[in-house]
């Protein structure tokens, strides 16, 4: 399986937290996704046709998905929807910066801090790594060919976490790439950024 986070965003150049609002890739956003899309080309060669493609249903991964695509030769629109890919929820917080956070409210931002793997967010929707990690469990076990799947950085927090193991504080604080692909092996335990 290959896996590449979605390209840059305004939002992620500016430290937000996106979560789950849809905010549209930027230029540098669109390069990234281009390049990554040349880099699964190189990798795949003849055997594409042999992968399932799979996105995330937010306008950025789903971009950063066509773009690739484009590149690599492929019908840009060619590819299926996973609800279950979707970033974490960051609830109340969505659209602001840890710094901003801190001067409102500093302890609650302490307390992500100090336990960031099951820190809950406020807002009804709100969502922990753990309870993240629940839903790609789920979408991982799903998971019966070689695939090239374009989603989030929580998203593949969690994918360390469930395929490699990785400690929880590890996997919660793993700085994920976006110009870059990561190569999971069959059994899961082979994870390497290519």
């Amino acid at each position: 399986m290959y896996m590449i986070r979605h390209g840059q965003t305004d939002w992620n150049a500016e430290a937000r937290l996106q979560g789950q609002k849809d905010i549209p890739l930027n230029a540098l956003g669109r390069e990234q996704a281009h390049a990554n899309g040349l880099a699964l080309s190189a990798l795949l060669g003849d055997t594409v046709s042999t992968y399932d493609f799979v996105s995330s249903p937010l306008g950025r991964a789903r971009q950063t998905m066509e773009l690739a695509r484009a590149a690599m030769g492929l019908v840009p629109g060619d590819y299926r929807i996973d609800e279950r890919l979707m970033e974490i929820s960051f609830g109340d917080w969505e659209g602001s910066t840890l710094r901003e956070l801190k001067q409102v409210t500093p302890e609650r931002v302490a307390a992500r801090r100090a336990a960031k793997w099951d820190f809950i967010p406020p807002g009804a929707d709100a969502e922990s790594y753990e309870i993240l990690s629940w839903r790609i469990g789920s979408w991982l076990s799903s998971v019966e060919r070689p695939t090239v799947c374009v989603c989030h950085g929580g998203v593949i927090r969690a994918v360390f976490r469930l395929l490699a193991d990785m400690p929880r504080d590890e996997a919660a604080e793993i700085g994920i790439p976006q110009d870059r692909v990561l190569r999971i092996d069959r059994d899961g335990k082979s994870v390497a950024w290519l």
